[in-house]
């Protein structure tokens, strides 16, 4: 639960400042964070996400709007390190930890506010994005992706029926029973009105079932400030979600259902 809206406010402009260079996102190396001035500072937390779904949902184009980055013009299957874009950052350590190719992790920093508190903390999201024909072909990748993952994105696309149907039998094969990330939904391209194949009956039967909240993006893209305006309704829901698993975790939140910004 973060406060929403939070980072184009007139407290948070010096957080989104520290994000942006030249009024576009800013984009980190490997040691990099946001520079703030000491008075600023605040903790930063660090979580890994792991982005799965049917084959041309658009999980890429996905990532690269939240983190700002240009969206690939046409699809393309993950490739991995051989295949990154400008822009996106391979963790070199983590991949060469595993000792694989296909895995593309992209880093993005996002400051805001939880509920109740008068500190601000920077969340620092790591998606590993991994395409769906290098899954099946190497068998070590889905153990990489989701070891130690502090969330599971199961993305599907508003145009592509059969990805929501398969998000049950999705989750049963990504996870292990003993595994207990926390389950988002994040449902792609709900702008198309006239090519929607999922309906609202469909996603409201889905979050009563699972007890959460499906969440959209559309079309556009994240780059420069209209593009941190665009993405900060799903940053905040995400980021406020782990921040609230975190809590109830440490015995701070009670347990209940509801958005993170409800």
């Amino acid at each position: 639960m973060v406060e929403p809206g939070w980072l184009l406010s007139p407290p948070g402009r010096p957080y989104l400042a520290s994000i942006l260079h030249k009024n576009q996102r800013r984009v980190f190396g490997l040691l990099e964070r946001p520079a703030l001035p000491p008075a600023l500072s605040v903790p930063t937390l660090t979580y890994k996400l792991f982005v799965s779904g049917r084959s041309a949902v658009g999980k890429t184009a996905l990532v690269a709007t939240l983190a700002g980055t240009p969206v690939p013009p046409t699809h393309r299957e993950t490739l991995g390190t051989e295949g990154t874009p400008r822009g996106w950052g391979v963790l070199g350590g983590t991949v060469g930890a595993v000792g694989c190719r296909g895995i593309e992790v992209s880093t993005l920093f996002w400051p805001a506010i939880p509920l109740g508190s008068e500190r601000p903390v920077l969340f620092q999201l790591q998606f590993w994005d991994c395409g769906e024909s290098a899954l099946r072909k190497f068998e070590h990748l889905l153990p990489a992706c989701r070891e130690e993952a502090d969330a599971i994105l199961l993305v599907f696309s508003f145009t592509d029926r059969a990805s929501f149907a398969e998000l049950p039998a999705r989750l049963a094969r990504v996870l292990q029973p003993s595994e207990d990330p926390l389950r988002v939904v994040v449902g792609t391209r709900f702008d198309l009105c006239p090519r929607t194949a999922v309906t609202e009956a469909d996603v409201a039967a889905l979050e009563d079932s699972w007890g959460l909240r499906v969440l959209r993006v559309g079309g556009g893209c994240g780059v420069g400030r209209e593009g941190v305006a665009r993405v900060a309704p799903l940053l905040d829901a995400l980021v406020g979600q782990l921040w609230q698993r975190d809590q109830m975790a440490a015995g701070v939140s009670p347990e209940g259902r509801g958005s993170p910004q409800d």
